[in-house]
């Protein structure tokens, strides 16, 4: 689970956004209409902008090159979908590009300190298949050489993938 907070000046929260699956719970996804409008002046900062070209190119080499070498990604469904390293996260995404091609998010927050960044997205299309807009919030930890050492993406979306042998 991830929560990320919208503060006023005096440092009260305003609003709470709580991302998380219900995969570990219940075996299924369950649809998470957005949270946020998108943001069209919103850029990633550094290493997570060449990660998102990647992710939308579907562009598994890409992406992993944007990782350290014992980096890891752990999936929504929880800690038994970790990923690490080059070979398992080269898998990963080839397995996430299997239905032809990237995906989509528009991106709506982001906050970033030099470390870690937390970017908020709706995720519109996986590959070729369309989706009803999905609200999400990835977490990317930067390691000492400014690649990305952790991913922890909290979202509930039923992915499309392409069957796999």
């Amino acid at each position: 689970m991830a929560v990320a907070a919208d503060r006023a000046d005096d440092g009260r929260i305003i609003e709470l956004r709580v991302y998380w699956s219900m995969w570990p719970l219940t075996g299924e996804h369950h649809h998470r209409a957005p949270l946020l409008e998108p943001d069209p002046d919103l850029h990633d900062p550094d290493i997570v902008a060449d990660y998102q070209r990647a992710l939308a190119a579907g562009d598994a080499e890409a992406a992993v090159a944007t990782f350290e070498p014992d980096a890891y990604v752990r999936e929504p469904a929880g800690s038994a979908y970790i990923h690490r390293g080059h070979d398992e996260l080269l898998g990963l995404y080839q397995r996430f590009f299997s239905n032809g091609g990237g995906i989509r998010l528009e991106q709506c927050a982001a906050t970033d300190d030099g470390r870690a960044c937390a970017l908020e997205y709706n995720l519109l299309r996986w590959g070729r298949t369309e989706l009803s807009p999905e609200a999400g919030v990835a977490v990317f930890v930067r390691g000492s050489s400014g690649k990305l050492a952790i991913a922890r993406i909290y979202d509930d979306v039923d992915p499309p993938l392409a069957d796999t042998p």
